[in-house]
């Protein structure tokens, strides 16, 4: 064979082969479509199927959702309906309960115009019958006037003042009860206050600032100093104005006062008159007044005391005399004079640490208080005082800015016055340091002489027995014995009137006339 034959033999095969792989090709698409147009249908059935079956399942739930909402609508409309029917029961009952109180009031109306009209006819009764006795009073008026011989008008006169007779005794009976009952209530009150302050305040402490105790060789010596009837220890009283208690404590009497000058002149009087055994009024009199400057003696002694420790010098001697009668004053319970000499030192302690000047410092504190010794017998606040006096004696301006601001009078105008000032806080705030109850009893007491001695002719006024009794001294040449009583009953209602107080106040008034004479 030649090579055109095998290659037309070739070519030929391709081209059957090709017809024959088309051939095949195109019956293997057919079986594959129809495989396709089955699964198709099959899929489509399967989906007509689940469609009606979910069709069938929506329209079930459809149903018994809608069966489920008419069941709750009838519910509800149920509810509402009972609701409306009780609320026409109760609009029903209201209706009701309106319709007896309208019935109520139409009773009550009807009676209420039964009563008017009763009264009415009442009314015009009484008016007749009025009409009727006042011609018979008329009538019997001129019948008592003609049997007494008095006219309505001097009768009327004499029955008021026979009224006002038996009203002024009636309300003078009744004064004198409501007193006596005050005075029951008022002592059993006092004892009540008393023994609560005991309770609270030390014994030995209240001792220190109150009374004062004189030791006795015996007992026989309280006869000997209360004297023939009284007479030595009121005279003793009256001189030194502080209460001499005698009770039945052995060996001892008990002096009291709140003011301690007084307090501790009586103390030296007494111990000396002890001491000496001739008790009697002049001689009570003489030593007394021989007590009274030593103790002058003695607080002017304290202050120099005082100034030479603290290494101050060039004050005046009226100002040294001042500073020893703090040695006997008090703020709050504590001493002044102490308290004068801690602020100087502890100002002069923080001038040292600052570079201050320590003296000038010293000087200010010691008399950044001084007029606590005034406040006693003249009026003002002590700064005020404290400020004048030192003026007055040529204290520099250092001293003066010191006594004003310590109390925020004036600005401070110098580094020493608020190292005075904070001085003055710590030595008054360290604990135990002020009682405030104490120097509200003073003022108290001090407010009770100051009132008592306001009145006209009463030379001397001295609070005793913790200021439940007052006696008040008054000019004989001045006062009567007449005018004592009535000198009493003022004092006594201004106190009510002016002061607070427990129980009640004594007021003791005083009339003595003396005849002096010298045998030469």
């Amino acid at each position: 064979m030649s090579v055109q034959w095998i290659l037309l033999i070739l070519v030929a095969a391709l081209v059957a082969g090709l017809i024959l792989g088309r051939l095949w090709a195109g019956g293997l698409s057919r079986r594959r479509r129809g495989a396709a147009e089955d699964e198709a249908r099959d899929l489509v059935e399967a989906a007509t199927r689940e469609a009606t079956s979910i069709r069938r399942e929506a329209e079930l739930a459809g149903r018994e959702e809608v069966y489920r909402l008419k069941e709750e609508l009838e519910v509800e409309a149920r509810d509402r309906r009972g609701e409306l029917e009780r609320a026409e029961s109760r609009l029903d009952e209201r209706e009701r309960m309106l319709e007896r109180k309208l019935e109520l009031l139409d009773e009550r109306q009807t009676r209420q115009e039964e009563r008017l009209q009763k009264l009415e006819e009442r009314e015009e009764a009484l008016e007749t019958r009025a009409g009727s006795v006042e011609d018979r009073e008329s009538e019997a008026r001129k019948r008592l006037e003609a049997l007494a011989g008095l006219t309505a008008e001097e009768a009327r006169t004499m029955l008021i003042s026979r009224l006002e007779d038996e009203a002024r005794a009636e309300a003078a009976q009744h004064v004198r009860e409501l007193r006596e009952r005050a005075r029951r209530d008022a002592e059993r009150e006092a004892r009540k206050i008393i023994s609560m302050a005991i309770e609270k305040l030390a014994v030995d402490h209240s001792s220190e600032t109150t009374v004062s105790v004189v030791a006795l060789p015996s007992d026989d010596m309280k006869g000997r100093i209360i004297g023939r009837e009284g007479r030595n220890i009121r005279a003793f009283e009256a001189i030194t104005g502080v209460d001499v208690v005698v009770d039945d404590t052995p060996e001892a009497v008990i002096l009291s006062c709140f003011d301690p000058i007084r307090r501790e002149i009586a103390r030296l009087a007494m111990e000396r008159l002890v001491a000496d055994g001739r008790i009697h009024p002049g001689r009570i009199e003489e030593v007394v007044e021989k007590a009274r400057g030593d103790v002058d003696a003695s607080m002017r002694e304290a202050a120099e005391e005082v100034l030479y420790e603290l290494g101050i010098h060039d004050v005046n001697p009226h100002l040294v005399d001042l500073l020893g009668h703090l040695r006997y004053r008090t703020s709050y319970g504590q001493n002044q004079l102490q308290h004068a000499r801690e602020v100087a030192l502890l100002a002069a302690n923080m001038a040292a640490e600052l570079g201050l000047d320590v003296q000038m410092t010293k000087r200010m504190g010691l008399l950044h208080d001084i007029g606590k010794a005034l406040s006693h017998e003249h009026e003002g606040s002590h700064v005020e005082l404290g400020y004048e006096v030192a003026k007055r004696y040529g204290e520099p301006d250092q001293v003066l800015n010191a006594i004003r601001a310590h109390h925020d009078e004036e600005p401070a105008r110098y580094p020493e016055s608020f190292l005075v000032t904070a001085a003055d806080a710590i030595s008054g705030a360290r604990p135990g340091a002020r009682r405030e109850s104490f120097e509200h009893y003073v003022k108290r007491l001090e407010k009770l002489e100051a009132i008592a001695a306001s009145f006209e002719g009463v030379e001397k006024v001295y609070a005793i027995q913790a200021g439940r009794e007052i006696r008040v001294m008054v000019m004989p040449d001045r006062i009567t014995d007449e005018e004592m009583a009535e000198l009493s009953e003022k004092t006594a209602r201004t106190l009510e009137e002016e002061l607070q107080y427990p129980g009640q106040i004594k007021v003791v008034v005083v009339r003595e006339t003396r005849a002096v004479d010298f045998a030469r």
